[in-house]
């Protein structure tokens, strides 16, 4: 094992030992290099001639760029060109710890680690395999779940996902997720998806509490858990009455056990899809400086192995728009909007006859919903009568169809399930 490697599971073990066993075998061995080529090139900032950066520089010391992309880019040609650091931009990071704690006031008096950025969501998620999960180790998810979980963790890193149930009587099944938590095997893996894609669910505050207990009387069960909560669509909460905080701030200091993991990013929640920035943020009860530190340097060797930095012209954009004078207004703008058609959805489903080829899930923020047909019915089959005859796209999930109405308008709610009824009574007809 790299001594380097060594240094920060040696921290580890002395702050939290149920951490250091949480860790995968990758994990275990990986670290940012403080020497080699980086240690060397950090040594050598603020010197006349620095030869050591891997980038080209002009003569004037500014990097070298070609004028028909920098024309183009209203930012000083060093927000953006340069590599960003494998950890993300420092000031970015500070931003996003300090937002996350005003949006989330629960985590009011709860030591948190400084967020490492990664390229969005899905790269966070990989990165948390990279750390957490050995070949053949269990993740629990509901049945419902984001299918690219398939790919990032079981193709990539051989983990098992193991559904619980999601939903029983129209309410959040705690029980069959306590019941996958208090399993065989001492350590757990869970990841809590809300709003949850693709149902777009998010439980209620009392939900919420009941699902944090559930957590906490497995860890004192005796298990050892990692609660990663996918914060993808984070702050599009439409109903009073559902939690609009992140589990991660009740999970992040309920036992000396749970290691929280918070994934987010700007990707959904500020409306830049190809901007592809993330962060993976750690809590646990106990968490002490040191403790996050060598999580945060493992986290930034993972990247760094894996694909170096995140784009700097991204991040950049993104702690201008964060430092905007507007930018709370601009981004509420754009949730009312996003209300308006949830709302517009709510009323078009209200019809009875709709009951008879399909029911509406239970569904109250994000981007989705998804209604589940009834018997008899082929979800494939109607996907293509509604595309073929009806020109409306929708997702089927094994007989339950996706309704993204982040992607509609509002005045187009009613249309599309007049389809969805009709494309089942042609199916049923034909």
């Amino acid at each position: 094992m790299n001594p380097q490697a060594q240094e920060l599971n040696e921290v580890i073990l002395a702050k939290n030992p149920v951490v250091y066993d949480l860790l995968s075998e990758k994990g275990k061995n990986i670290f940012f290099p403080k020497k080699g080529i980086l240690g060397q090139t950090a040594e050598a900032k603020g010197t006349k001639i620095n030869a050591t950066i891997g980038a080209a520089i002009e003569d004037d010391g500014t990097p070298m760029r070609l004028e028909s992309i920098a024309s183009k880019i209203d930012l000083d040609p060093s927000l953006s060109f340069p590599y960003a650091p494998s950890f993300g931009r420092p000031d970015l990071r500070a931003k996003w710890k300090e937002m996350i704690y005003e949006k989330n006031p629960a985590l009011k008096t709860k030591e948190l680690s400084l967020p490492i950025v990664t390229s969005a969501l899905t790269h966070g998620i990989s990165m948390a395999g990279y750390l957490w999960m050995d070949q053949d180790q269990e993740v629990i998810v509901p049945n419902l779940f984001w299918g690219n979980y398939n790919l990032a963790l079981s193709n990539a890193y051989g983990a098992k996902l193991v559904k619980f149930n999601l939903f029983k009587d129209n309410q959040f099944d705690v029980d069959s997720l306590k019941e996958s938590l208090l399993s065989d095997g001492e350590k757990k893996v869970i990841i809590l998806n809300f709003p949850n894609n693709p149902t777009g669910y998010t439980p209620t505050t009392e939900e919420m509490k009941a699902i944090v207990s559930a957590v906490k009387d497995a860890a004192e069960a005796g298990k050892k858990i990692v609660a990663i909560t996918d914060d993808a669509y984070f702050g599009l909460v439409f109903e009073d009455g559902v939690e609009p905080q992140s589990i991660f701030a009740y999970l992040s200091d309920i036992h000396e056990n749970v290691l929280a993991v918070k994934i987010d990013g700007a990707t959904k929640e500020d409306y830049v899809w190809g901007f592809r920035v993330g962060f993976i943020t750690y809590g646990i009860k106990g968490g002490t400086e040191e403790l996050y530190h060598a999580l945060e340097m493992k986290t930034a060797g993972a990247v760094r192995g894996n694909i170096s930095n995140s784009s700097n012209l991204s991040q950049s954009l993104l702690l201008h728009a964060f430092e905007a004078p507007d930018y709370a207004d601009q981004k509420h703008s754009k949730f009312i909007i996003m209300k308006s058609r949830y709302l517009a959805i709510k009323e078009a489903l209200s019809e009875d006859k709709y009951k008879e080829f399909f029911t509406a899930l239970p569904y109250n923020s994000g981007y989705f919903m998804c209604v589940q047909l009834a018997e008899g019915l082929d979800g494939e089959a109607i996907r293509d009568i509604l595309i073929n005859k009806y020109s409306i796209g929708i997702i089927n999930l094994n007989n339950i169809l996706r309704v993204a109405f982040s992607a509609m308008a509002a005045s187009d709610a009613k249309e599309l399930f007049e389809g969805i009824y009709n494309a089942c009574k042609d199916y049923k007809n034909q």
